[in-house]
């Protein structure tokens, strides 16, 4: 009998119970206790999610261990956990308010976006595991644009279902990471049909991708982007959603990156995904609780 297994089914299990209770108290709960009930989440979270918190201040001694104090790191964590209670009754709460959604999210310099697609060839939004990224998306395709979102589905099948059937009902088309050569063909269609394809780059990816920098230690990263962008024409634009002071959000469109060249295919990827990889850990540095340290980015090792 494998235990791990049993366990893992059973923390699930729970986790689905408690992620339906809280959308039943969401669903009815007045809009100005939606963050005061998200902070009571988080206090709770940060103390039954050891694994998690654990892992979070791993992952922040290994990006600012020579930069900041123990108190500093932990406040970090701390603050991780509250803004990733916020989003989830945020993504519960709003994606089935589309009205309220687009009054809560804001958008700025959206002219480098338009202009991009402009010449037709579709554009990648480069981003991360960062701010309430799902709303980004959602705010997109209420303003009209056509979006799709490269990610990995949920570990959790009903939780999967759950947030697949928001997407659906907002209109954003979902595209799984795996398996790989559908993913790729399905991103050169929406590219071709002039969409906008959101891929994050921040996780490890294992061995498929390019060891690049990222503070200071060397990440296993995925090249999508870039290639896509070879082989479409498609623009690259960094893309950004910021948690302001009073908990609205900006979506922040940086120009579009002008890639590189270098002397063969394979340095040119490095070099371009590395100045994307440093736009990212730029936005971290300036915002570290908005980004999920619950994850193990450097988990994958080059070969020395």
């Amino acid at each position: 009998m494998d235990y791990k297994k049993i366990r893992k089914a059973f923390s699930r299990f729970f986790s689905w119970l408690g992620l339906v209770f809280c959308s039943l108290i969401i669903r009815f709960i007045p809009a100005r206790y939606l963050y005061i009930f998200a902070t009571k989440l988080a206090f709770l979270g940060c103390r039954i999610a050891r694994k998690q918190r654990r892992i979070a201040l791993e992952s922040l001694n290994i990006a600012f261990g020579s930069e900041k104090t123990s108190e500093e790191i932990e406040r970090i964590a701390k603050d991780c956990f509250t803004f990733m209670a916020k989003a989830g009754t945020e993504l519960m709460f709003l994606m089935d308010r589309p009205v309220l959604l687009k009054k809560h999210v804001g958008l700025s310099g959206e002219d480098n976006l338009k202009k991009a697609l402009d010449k037709g060839k579709g554009v990648i939004l480069v981003s991360a595991h960062f701010g309430n990224f799902p709303l980004l998306m959602a705010r997109l395709s209420l303003e009209g644009y056509p979006v799709a979102g490269i990610m990995r589905p949920m570990r959790d099948r009903r939780v999967e279902r759950l947030f697949m059937a928001k997407r659906n009902r907002l209109k954003i088309k979902t595209i799984y990471s795996q398996p790989r050569k559908v993913c790729v063909e399905t991103t050169i269609k929406a590219l071709r049909n002039n969409e906008v394809v959101f891929i994050p780059i921040d996780q490890n990816f294992g061995s498929g991708g390019v060891f690049i920098d990222f503070f200071g230690r060397k990440a296993a990263t995925a090249t999508g982007p870039v290639v896509l962008a070879r082989r479409t024409g498609a623009s690259i634009i960094p893309c950004f959603i910021v948690r302001q002071k009073d908990d609205t959000h900006k979506i922040i469109f940086e120009p579009p990156l002008q890639l590189e060249s270098a002397a063969n295919f394979q340095d040119t990827v490095v070099i371009n995904i590395q100045k994307l990889t440093n736009i990212i850990e730029g936005y971290i540095r300036r915002y570290p609780a908005d980004w999920g340290w619950i994850h193990r980015r450097w988990k994958s090792r080059p070969n020395e």
